[in-house]
């Protein structure tokens, strides 16, 4: 399926498998983002649950780490669903070329506030 044309969308819409790849690879990005949370809860409720001062103050510092992390996959969301998007107006433009940077990056960048 690689380098080929997808037209599993149910409307016969085709992505190019340059396109399929950069989501890919940010699904990729988002599972390894996850699986990492999931081991800073456990820690983060381990330390809870000994009580113990220092462990406690730890918490701290992989609560934000836990919160930054967050960000990032909320970010990776919003990139793949403004590629998604321009991806699909290219097909449907009869040109899928123009969907992403040469980086793979969309344009789209989030404002959050202060």
């Amino acid at each position: 399926m690689e380098g080929d044309a997808f037209s599993g969308l149910g409307n016969g819409t085709q992505i190019d498998g340059k396109v399929l790849q950069t989501f890919q690879k940010s699904f990729v990005q988002v599972q390894n983002i996850l699986d990492q949370n999931r081991l800073l809860i456990n820690e983060i409720n381990q330390n809870h649950e000994s009580k113990i001062p220092d462990n406690l103050s730890r918490n701290v510092g992989l609560i934000r780490e836990l919160n930054n992390n967050i960000r990032r996959v909320v970010d990776l969301y919003a990139d793949l669903s403004t590629n998604f998007t321009r991806s699909m107006d290219a097909s449907s433009e009869g040109d899928s070329s123009g969907a992403l940077k040469s980086d793979g990056q969309g344009g789209h960048k989030r404002n959050r506030p202060g």
